[in-house]
């Protein structure tokens, strides 16, 4: 049965993504110098650890609520407002990390949005905040026509997954691209994998595990939730 296969996976998976977050932070704070909110490198340092947090472990969290088998019984709206609320928590997160690091490059004069890495972090916050409008609108607004939600839901999904897949480029090019600019031949150039870049690799590697899990979770058609209700008798947010 789904119940008892899903929970020991969405426990795995909230492990993998709590190290995410640990090891991140810890990189930041080992090897990066710690965090500070004065547009130094301090405060660029803040950038990683609220894009894995935000873009990658909260949101994959968010596209797993439907798969938690208690959601498949009663009323589908306060499952709605859990996932409505990790995402917004999520873009939230989203914002103070470009905060962070648009205000360490104007203040050390290093241009904006030149990297393939910014760009994939951009598309997927665009993307994201595309969705997270679309999705309120379409799926919580009392106003929202049944058609709609019938017409948007598949391209909801298929954006969730869409977006997860930018998230995890961005996360993998951003380490990458941070320890190409850190280790150099002023210090002990990345070539020679210094303890910094093992442990960075290793973490872009977890990242990339913790993704493909969550894509595979959402691709599993024994957890998907089961229409018991058609698109059109969802209650709204306000009745």
């Amino acid at each position: 049965m789904p119940t008892f296969q899903f929970l020991p996976f969405a426990a795995l998976l909230g492990t993998l993504g709590f190290l995410c977050v640990v090891f991140t932070g810890f990189w930041s704070h080992h090897w990066r110098g710690g965090f500070a909110w004065d547009g130094s490198a301090k405060m660029f340092n803040w950038h990683p650890v609220f894009m894995v947090t935000g873009m990658l472990v909260l949101y994959g969290a968010a596209v797993l609520v439907y798969r938690v088998p208690s959601s498949w019984e009663g009323r589908k709206l306060p499952w709605k407002l859990l996932h409505a609320a990790l995402t917004l928590t999520a873009f939230v997160l989203v914002v103070l990390g470009l905060v962070a690091v648009f205000r360490f490059h104007n203040a050390k004069g290093t241009p904006n949005m030149y990297s393939l890495h910014s760009w994939l972090g951009l598309t997927a916050v665009l993307f994201f905040s595309c969705q997270w409008l679309m999705g309120f609108a379409a799926f919580l607004l009392p106003w929202s026509p049944a058609w709609l939600r019938i017409i948007y839901k598949p391209i909801h999904v298929f954006f969730g997954s869409t977006i997860l897949t930018l998230a995890m480029a961005a996360s993998i090019s951003g380490i990458n691209e941070k320890l190409f600019f850190s280790l150099t031949n002023k210090t002990v150039p990345y070539a020679r994998l210094p303890p910094e870049a093992w442990f960075a690799n290793f973490l872009g590697m977890l990242i990339l595990v913790f993704g493909l899990l969550v894509l595979w979770a959402l691709a599993t058609p024994a957890w998907k939730r089961p229409e018991s209700e058609s698109l059109g008798a969802q209650q709204p947010l306000f009745h």
